[in-house]
């Protein structure tokens, strides 16, 4: 029996889930305090400066609670911190601490291998066209009635 093609929205999501697991993997090889996926996508989504825990939750596509717990997560084990912002008293931006700001470097670079790999295995050409079909402005979603 034939399977069902999969649809464009899962082979994107298969797409970050390889990502993913050889980032944590090479991670974890290199040292780093042992992360969740979720966590690393919040370190994808962190500003250099800092970011509230309401914005990371927005960028990350999910509820406030669990982008704190990632949070919380990743502060105790000394790769983000809080701070007081000077210009909103109740606002308190998370950013990277120095050891965060080593592991986001070295993710960086084991990013930059993995996809390197890819190349290797699906083509430079094919990666290059994959990169600039997910840069290309998408616009809005369309709404229930024009879809």
């Amino acid at each position: 029996m034939p399977s069902t093609p999969r649809n464009l929205p899962r082979l994107l999501g298969d797409a970050r889930r390889w990502f993913e697991e050889g980032l944590l993997a090479a991670l974890e090889a290199g040292g780093v305090t042992r992360v969740s996926p979720a966590q690393v996508q919040l370190f994808a989504v962190l500003d250099d400066q800092g970011t509230t825990v309401s914005e990371l939750a927005r960028r990350m596509g999910v509820t406030r609670q669990t982008a704190h717990q990632a949070v919380h997560g990743l502060v105790a084990a000394g790769l983000l911190e809080q701070v007081p912002d000077p210009a909103a008293t109740r606002q308190r931006p998370i950013r990277r601490t120095v050891e965060g700001e080593r592991a986001h470097r070295q993710a960086c670079h084991i990013l930059e291998r993995l996809e390197g790999q890819l190349a290797e295995r699906i083509g430079r050409e094919q990666v290059d066209a994959l990169r600039t079909a997910l840069e290309a402005p998408w616009g809005r979603p369309p709404n229930p009635s024009s879809a």
